[in-house]
């Protein structure tokens, strides 16, 4: 009778008690991904990750820089710093500023039952469960809304499982796993939000991610570099 009694305790801790936002962190604390187009390297995607006790901080670094002849036609850069505590997403600060003047300073907060935040669209009370569009996080495949990191809005999500594949990262064959990522506009949105997709290995980390550029429709691909 107690060995049953234990068993329905740690079910119970299982399901009620772990954190249900639990983030898979890499080994090195750090991942960098090369950013291609045209079989070039025009920028790069860094995500570190900082424990300090209680909290695990995210910062995230985007560049992309195009040229024509030498000369920037295209330039995209994004900063922001995710803290979490106790497997919640608590806060946020970011930057972000888009090669056509457009530039976002994107703040969020817990306070108390809300995640207030700032964007693209002022103010916003926001549900404090929501978490943030770090497409490394794998848990974001299992929401229906997200909070979009480069520009502070609440956007909701469809995402599809497209089962395994076998994918070639560095050299190296990876067993991996597929999904496709779409998410609503915004009428401030400049042109229609991408479709992504993912491919996540059996740790449920990030390794590759690609979608199609609207203005050009030229593959964009994200290579995580090892």
């Amino acid at each position: 009778m107690l060995f049953f009694v234990k068993i329905l305790l740690f079910i119970y801790i299982l399901i009620f008690i772990t954190p249900t936002n639990a983030l898979t962190i890499p080994k090195k604390d750090n991942v960098l991904f090369d950013i291609i187009r045209k079989n070039k390297i025009i920028g790069s995607h860094e995500i570190v990750f900082e424990k300090n006790e209680n909290n695990l901080i995210i910062k995230t670094n985007i560049n992309i820089k195009v040229k024509a002849l030498f000369i920037p036609v295209y330039k995209f850069s994004h900063q922001s710093n995710e803290i979490w505590k106790d497997g919640n997403f608590i806060k946020i600060d970011g930057h972000t500023d888009f090669e056509d003047e457009r530039e976002y300073f994107i703040k969020g907060v817990d306070e108390k039952d809300l995640f207030i935040a700032n964007g693209m669209d002022g103010k916003l009370k926001i549900d404090k469960d929501i978490l943030p569009s770090n497409l490394w996080n794998f848990d974001i495949l299992k929401q229906k809304e997200l909070f979009d990191t480069q520009k502070g809005i609440v956007r909701t999500i469809i995402v599809k499982d497209l089962g395994s594949e076998k994918i070639t990262i560095n050299d190296k064959v990876i067993n991996s796993k597929k999904f496709t990522f779409n998410a609503s506009n915004n009428p401030k949105d400049k042109g229609p939000f991408p479709e992504y997709t993912l491919w996540y290995n059996k740790n449920n980390e990030l390794v590759k991610y690609e979608f199609i550029n609207w203005k050009d429709d030229k593959l964009v691909q994200g290579i995580r570099r090892e």
